[in-house]
């Protein structure tokens, strides 16, 4: 294979995956460690991934946010697992509030009408589905953000101040242990911010992408909410374990 394609391929596969091991390159291609890692260091000074120990990871702007469809296809067992293991959180009774994202609108399939809970969100799609599944559900005011589908601007913010939550549960484009919890969008952090004060307890739903990441705006520092997450790496494990818990949970 040639060095060209081969670093298509690395390119491919960190599209779909956002981690590619360079022994995964070494199997795929036949190449030598060697040829893989001038592969990954050609691709790192073209500004197309971020060289990691044992690989690579996709390198995303600060600003750059996928879309809802393209967020819904990535990492969907690992993000079911997580949505399981949040939706144990939830007691009968309880007011909670559904962060817009994959992993908060997978939680919706684990919720029952039986809970008898109240559910707020600013996500059009789990508005919809919880209404499907006949739980109460409010829907707060604002703008659509057309990408995400998810309820932002000033009438969110304000909407929100009136509610007081057992329970909130987040999603995050980046967590990190200096720079906290970040996404791309100011009017979106304004509402996750708003959610997370007006609540007792606040989950931070994260699939392994998601650690280490930096977005352009910061929500709180990680020690404000408890982390649920699939296993992390053992050098990330040290750096988050002092600041905030994190529930570990099989994909």
């Amino acid at each position: 294979m040639l060095a060209e394609e081969r670093q298509q391929m690395i390119l491919q596969m960190l599209k779909e995956n956002k981690v590619v091991k360079l022994q995964e390159i070494c199997e795929k291609s036949g190449c030598s460690e060697s040829s893989a890692r001038r592969d990954f260091q050609l691709l790192e000074e073209k500004n197309l991934l971020v060289r990691v120990h044992g690989g690579a990871k996709i390198k995303y702007s600060l600003s750059r946010e996928p879309d809802m469809s393209g967020k819904a296809t990535r990492n969907t067992s690992e993000k079911n697992a997580i949505a399981h293991a949040a939706a144990r959180h939830i007691q009968q009774d309880d007011v909670i509030y559904l962060d817009s994202g994959t992993s908060t609108l997978a939680m919706v399939q684990y919720l029952e009408p039986e809970q008898n809970l109240t559910v707020v969100t600013n996500g059009v799609m789990h508005a919809s589905m919880l209404a499907d599944k006949d739980i109460r559900t409010i829907l707060i005011g604002g703008e659509l953000k057309n990408t995400t589908k998810a309820i932002i601007g000033v009438e969110a913010v304000n909407s929100l101040k009136q509610y007081r939550f057992n329970k909130v549960f987040m999603g995050m484009n980046g967590i990190h242990p200096r720079y906290g919890y970040t996404t791309p969008d100011p009017d979106e952090a304004a509402v996750k911010q708003v959610a997370m004060e007006q609540s007792e307890q606040c989950y931070v739903l994260a699939d392994h992408t998601k650690f280490d990441e930096v977005s352009f705006v910061k929500v709180a520092d990680v020690s404000k909410a408890r982390i649920i997450t699939t296993q992390l790496f053992p050098k990330l494990s040290s750096q988050y374990s002092k600041q905030t818990t994190i529930q570990e949970v099989e994909k």
